[in-house]
């Protein structure tokens, strides 16, 4: 296996939750390399940007080129920009590169910062066009769609409704009354750009990300509102996952489901620093989000003494994250290995080796090839979907999907 090379374009956040610092950490726990050509330097924290300092375009090109002419580049992710004169720089150098190879560009069109300051003025966002016409993938948030809209040619006029009522024709697509898709897709038609629409600015607790394309809608996410206030580096993260999916030849969908599933686990093992939108917690990523092969990452012992079992296991080191006394508990290890103790008269088939399937069916079909015997694929009550079989020598087995849910169940002890 060969590590993927990430070329990173954006800026640098002092407070390490966004921009360059959130990318590269991003990358580096994605198992890529990264490298950078920071665009502007900020004074940033959890409260928001106290200055901002862009770096001249001339130099910005310098470190594209520096990295590209000897290390190399698998895919790019670009962030904030700092000027329209950078933007056009940035357009001008990766044309050049993208006529000599096809290279996966994801960009992600910071205008603000999760505090609310402003990171890109008129004249960047209207240069931001060359941009989104070269990349495989634009990730704009609602707001960012809005502004992005406000370049667009009219593409369509408002309902016969609309002019009859006496409203002032607005000839380009509105975010406002759920018509973000309508904007998207233009949009995506209008630079030949796959359009991921993210959702999280959206009211409500469930939240939609919307992958589109020059042709309509191809994908839609779903999934609940995480409540917290360190969500700051959410669409860095985002997008820096998606670039390292693709850099390793991930299809777009399923890169998409893999950075997005990143960023949530983040999200829940934020640490908890600054006192305004603080940092996720990059760190804390381990073995969720399994990759093709299934990955073994859990095991259920029998218990027969609930206290002695517990005491034993935080002996060791093990934090409880569930517990069901005296029936049940689920420990957790640094390296993010889970470990359950159960009653030893639920568990006629003994211990239980789990190991988590990106693509469950895949793994059951591949075992009955081999004559195993194997339980078609169950949703359990708890979150999790599980087939069961014994390998050849008669230890259980359980193959299963959970995602988040393994180590972040909604019942996860604070």
């Amino acid at each position: 296996m060969t590590t993927p090379r990430i070329l990173i374009i954006a800026g640098s956040d002092s407070g390490g939750g966004a921009g360059i610092q959130a990318d590269i950490k991003t990358v580096t726990m994605l198992g890529g390399h990264a490298m950078t050509a920071i665009t502007a330097i900020t004074a940033q924290n959890t409260l928001g940007v106290q200055a901002v300092m862009p770096v001249l375009a001339d130099m910005v090109v310098a470190q594209i080129r520096s990295c590209v002419t000897d290390i190399g580049v698998d895919a790019i992710k670009i962030g904030m920009i700092g000027s329209a004169e950078t933007a056009h720089a940035v357009a001008d150098v990766l044309t050049d590169l993208c006529s000599r190879e096809a290279l996966p560009i994801v960009f992600d069109p910071v205008m603000v910062a999760t505090s609310g300051a402003a990171l890109a003025d008129t004249d960047t966002v209207a240069a931001f066009d060359r941009l989104m016409r070269l990349a495989t993938l634009v990730t704009p948030n609602i707001p960012e769609l809005a502004a992005l809209s406000s370049t667009l040619p009219p593409v369509r006029a408002e309902p016969v409704e609309a002019r009859a009522s006496g409203a002032t024709p607005d000839t380009r697509p509105s975010t406002s009354s759920g018509r973000t898709e309508d904007t998207a897709e233009a949009l995506a038609a209008t630079t030949g750009t796959a359009i991921l629409a993210k959702g999280g600015h959206a009211d409500g607790e469930t939240l939609t990300d919307r992958l589109v394309g020059p042709e309509g809608e191809i994908a839609r996410w779903q999934s609940q509102r995480i409540a917290t206030r360190h969500s700051h580096g959410t669409g860095c993260t985002l997008a820096s996952a998606i670039a390292t999916e693709l850099a390793r030849g991930a299809p777009l969908q399923r890169a998409i489901d893999r950075a997005r599933s990143f960023v949530r686990l983040a999200m829940l093992g934020a640490p908890g620093l600054g006192s305004g939108h603080g940092p996720m917690g990059h760190q804390t990523v381990r073995l969720d989000g399994p990759g093709p092969a299934p990955s073994p990452n859990h095991i259920t012992l029998p218990l027969t003494d609930f206290p002695a079992s517990a005491t034993f296991y935080e002996a060791l080191g093990l934090r409880r994250i569930v517990e069901a006394a005296p029936r049940y508990a689920r420990f957790e290890s640094d390296a993010g290995v889970t470990l359950s103790i159960e009653a030893a008269n639920e568990m006629p088939h003994g211990a239980m080796l789990y190991f988590e399937c990106e693509d469950i069916d895949a793994a059951v079909t591949a075992l009955r090839a081999t004559g195993a015997s194997v339980s078609d694929p169950t949703d359990q009550r708890w979150g999790w979907r599980e087939a069961r079989t014994r390998d050849p020598a008669g230890n259980a087995i359980c193959l299963y999907q959970a995602g988040e849910a393994r180590r972040f169940p909604a019942w996860r002890i604070a």
